[in-house]
């Protein structure tokens, strides 16, 4: 009888139940000092960093490329009884989070002792490279993986100032220290932003949006309205109105969910792996001048359009990453853009340019078996559709002075760390059960 072989990563034989399971913040790592109270510990290890396999396993969970979206989607338009909308689609590459509208607005940063990375999201390799990054993953070749996703921002680890409000003062003995390893997910909101309006401003949708910081005014689409010839419900009966903040709330809360997805899969590949980790708190945008982000700066008074400002303060805001001339990262507003029509229209542009485009490359990185005669088939938007999507963005830019105009184009909220746990101190203070066989049988130990 032939031999069976040996499985190709031990953790990956881990049953998907038992690591539900297991999943749990473990704070406490080798090096770590924990003072005062009850739980007072000086670890007598020193820090040992996780192993690059270990971090490649980490990064392929948190954003690694796995196939192609299905996007079953009606794509026709012109009130047919199906008629839906499905051009809202951008890419139709999948990873191992979801990703609203296959944006992959999440991208995650590897920070370490021996520097600060970027892993690069799907849209960032060329289409050609897909077919061998999906085939890599289905063969676990997770190192590979890593070291052609990674780009390297710093010669060092990254870290803001420890002390509140950029570190809290419960996490300052454990978050980010010599040993560990951090992923910071950052996400970038102007093009899903973007591709939702193209959409709302469609004849399907065909919404209305007001802006409730001036009074419940038009935003920038008066000339849209149905009660002025145009497209868009404006009555307030009939459902479809919406606001600014409204729907700048989605916008974010859609790309949290993505980066929710990133930290749930960080953490149960902590636990198959033994290791320790813990999600935290990383909201403060000095995150983005410590990791080098291009910075504009706003006066408060333009961001408080509708309030009195005392003190017209500038405050800094993120627009993009770039490094030695090569722009790593960057949003659909200025600076990369002369104005909100140039950007909407490279949106457009980005999806539609024959060629090119994410809906007219010839559909070869996409799942189907026919990929350009499916993308053949998916309409371009409207004239109209665009020039309303062009008006609402070119408000808000004009008048808060960024875009979007609750936060900017990027934003932080959550961090993960992974370390390897100090057992003598889960021992000491905890019942057995606090570890599991993988913790205590993981060769650090």
């Amino acid at each position: 009888m032939p031999e069976t072989p040996a499985p190709r990563d031990p953790w990956s034989q881990v049953s998907l139940v038992e690591t539900l399971l297991a999943r749990r913040s473990r704070r406490f790592g080798k090096g770590m000092r924990l003072n005062g109270g009850p739980l007072a510990f000086q670890s007598t290890q020193p820090p040992q960093p996780l192993s690059l396999e270990e971090e490649a396993a980490l990064a392929f969970a948190a954003c690694g490329v796995t196939g192609y979206a299905l996007a079953e989607l009606p794509y026709q338009t012109g009130g047919q009884p199906e008629a839906g909308s499905g051009n809202i689609m951008t890419h139709f590459i999948g990873r191992t989070v979801p990703s609203g509208d296959a944006m992959h607005d999440c991208t995650v940063f590897v920070i370490n002792d021996q520097g600060t990375w970027l892993l690069r999201r799907p849209q960032d390799f060329l289409r050609s490279e897909i077919p061998d990054l999906v085939q890599a993953a289905e063969q676990h070749r997770f190192v590979e993986l890593y070291e052609k996703s990674r780009v390297r921002i710093s010669e060092r680890r990254v870290d803001p100032p420890r002390e509140w409000p950029f570190v809290a003062p419960f996490n300052k003995y454990s978050a980010n220290v010599p040993g560990t390893t951090y992923f910071l997910p950052v996400i970038e909101i102007t093009s899903l932003y973007i591709n939702v309006m193209l959409s709302f401003f469609d004849d399907e949708f065909a919404m209305f949006a007001v802006d409730d910081r001036n009074g419940h005014q038009p935003a920038g689409i008066n000339r849209f309205a149905r009660s002025a010839g145009g497209h868009l419900h404006d009555d307030s009966k009939v459902g479809r109105l919406a606001t600014i903040s409204g729907l700048e709330s989605w916008m974010c809360e859609f790309c949290c969910i993505e980066m929710g997805g990133i930290l749930q899969n960080l953490g149960l590949m902590t636990a198959a792996l033994g290791l320790g980790g813990f999600p935290h708190f990383a909201a403060h945008p000095i995150w983005f001048q410590a990791l080098g982000f291009r910075m504009e700066q706003v006066p408060s008074s333009k961001l408080m359009a509708f309030l009195p400002v005392k003190d017209d303060l500038s405050i800094p805001v993120a627009v993009g990453l770039e490094r030695a001339g090569r722009v790593l990262l960057k949003s659909f507003c200025p600076p990369y853009y002369k104005n909100m029509e140039e950007a909407v229209l490279a949106f457009v542009d980005y999806k539609f340019a024959q060629g090119k485009g994410t809906f007219r490359d010839g559909g070869a990185a996409t799942g189907w078996k026919d990929g350009a005669k499916v993308q053949a088939g998916i309409p371009k938007y409207e004239d109209r559709t665009i020039a309303a999507t062009i008006a609402y963005c070119d408000y808000i830019y004009q008048r808060y002075g960024r875009f979007p105009c609750t936060t900017g184009p990027f934003r932080t909220l959550l961090a993960y760390q992974a370390h390897h746990v100090d057992t003598n101190f889960y021992d000491r203070f905890y019942r057995a059960e606090a570890l599991t066989p993988a913790h205590r049988q993981h060769p650090a130990h």
